[in-house]
């Protein structure tokens, strides 16, 4: 999820003013960035945590909840597709509005409809249609990511790659907290309302679709990229399938010729997986401890918003300033440890004061560790022919934790107990930790951020 010619904050120089840092985030084309990773950020949750609590509410065993992670597999083997959206236009819409942007309105516009169909689903009585409506929201929204993400790549400079990081992963994590805290308190308010439960969670869904028309109106508002508009120009004698082949072989071979570029994937795979491994359980554990949906989401839209804000541009900072192997070491410890937080809530039981502190952690670390681990898989696409197939890659390999080595969540939960399980979560983190100390090791880096020490 970002730009790929090189990470921010990587030409050597003078450091900019605390003035010229700040006025960056108000330049159009970071907004215009932030709104977009708003709208990147609303649909995960509902496929996700969010849907999670539905069911549990609904009561489905934690096995079968646990097993919802599979429905990620979208976002997981999104590759597969990316080069469709490297080498084809849109019928219609790219003339207007050129092959991005035709292509985000396009995902935008399924997404919305994916999201009001899983809404009409029911949890107690099929399952499965909630499993296949979850899975059209997750491939609607990959696709929004694979353009958004090579939108990202193409329209900033190098100098707005930082702001930009930071901008995106913050407005993602509001849109999810929206699709999360703000999903739960409009379901409470639906059913004060009067509605029935599914009702209540239909009508929540619904507005969810709506919110997506934000993402709709900042594609409309901004302009196509210049990059784009010079590679389009630069293929547009080739045929169709032409474009596509060598959209997908160009960009993986270009990778796998790299020096070390398999250990490079597997630590792309492992980074987030502490993460993903509790994030996967979190709301039922909060749940099941005997909070209450409303005191849930007052905290993660409270202090949890505060926390996510800060932890984004704290790590935008350390991106800039910092090498990407310490970065990584920063936030790939600091997103592990944060997991012995919950281990202690669970020994503690229904302690609100202690689940705040406990979201508090989780919320800043993960946050630090998404806006390095954005700055890292920038720094790795480095072709702009390849932009969407390479990052939607890379980002897919990452979605695999969360989707597959995740999967489990509910089983390791139920067999250990939660204190043990989010221990292991901590311990999750180890590999990805290892193999950062090998590639760090056999140079991996250099020449990633030029001018960085």
């Amino acid at each position: 999820m970002a730009v790929r010619s090189d990470v921010p904050g990587s030409v050597a120089g003078a450091r900019p003013s605390l003035t010229e840092t700040l006025a960056v985030y108000l330049k159009p084309r970071v907004l215009v960035i932030m709104f977009l990773g708003f709208s990147s950020g609303l649909p995960l949750a509902l496929s996700g945590s969010t849907l999670l609590v539905w069911m549990t509410e609904a009561g489905v065993n934690l096995g079968t909840i646990g097993l919802f992670a599979l429905v990620g597999t979208p976002y997981t083997i999104k590759f597969l597709w990316a080069p469709l959206i490297d080498a084809v236009n849109v019928p219609l819409l790219a003339r207007r509005f050129g092959r991005r942007r035709s292509w985000l309105l396009l995902s935008q516009f399924l997404l919305m409809a994916a999201i009001v169909l899983l809404g009409l689903c029911n949890p107690s009585v099929s399952p499965l249609l909630v499993a296949i409506g979850a899975l059209l929201v997750a491939t609607a929204s990959a696709t929004q990511d694979i353009v958004v993400d090579a939108f990202r790549v193409e329209s900033l400079d190098e100098s707005e790659q930082a702001a930009g990081m930071a901008s995106y992963v913050a407005a993602y994590r509001i849109g999810m907290l929206i699709s999360t805290a703000g999903a739960l308190f409009i379901v409470s308010g639906f059913q004060g309302f009067g509605l029935a439960h599914n009702a209540a969670w239909s009508a929540g869904y619904a507005v969810m679709a709506v919110l997506v028309l934000i993402g709709v109106a900042t594609t409309l508002a901004a302009k196509e990229p210049v990059k784009s508009v010079s590679a389009t120009a630069a293929r547009a004698q080739e045929n169709t399938l032409q474009r596509i082949v060598e959209a997908a072989t160009g960009a993986f071979s270009e990778f796998l010729t790299r020096d070390m570029a398999f250990v490079a994937l597997a630590f792309v795979v492992l980074f987030k997986f502490t993460d993903a491994l509790s994030g996967a359980m979190t709301a039922p554990f909060v749940i099941d401890l005997g909070f209450s949906r409303n005191e849930y989401a007052a905290i993660i839209k409270g202090v949890g918003l505060a926390a996510t804000l800060i932890g984004g541009f704290a790590g935008g900072s350390l991106a800039r300033v910092y090498s990407i192997p310490t970065s990584l070491w920063i936030g790939g410890l600091a997103q592990g440890l944060a997991n012995l937080a919950f281990s202690w809530q669970a020994m503690l039981g229904h302690n609100a004061a202690w689940l705040t502190f406990a979201i508090i952690v989780e919320n800043f670390t993960s946050a630090i560790g998404t806006v390095i681990f954005v700055a890292y898989l920038s720094a790795l696409c480095r072709n702009p022919l390849h932009t969407a197939t390479q990052y939607a890659l890379l980002t897919a390999l990452a979605a695999f934790g969360r989707t597959y080595l995740s999967s489990g969540a509910g089983f390791i939960a139920a067999a250990t107990g939660w204190a043990w399980f989010f221990a292991i979560c901590a311990a999750a983190g180890l590999p990805a930790l290892a193999l950062l100390a090998l590639l760090q090791r056999r140079g991996h880096f250099e020449g990633l951020a030029p001018g960085k020490t």
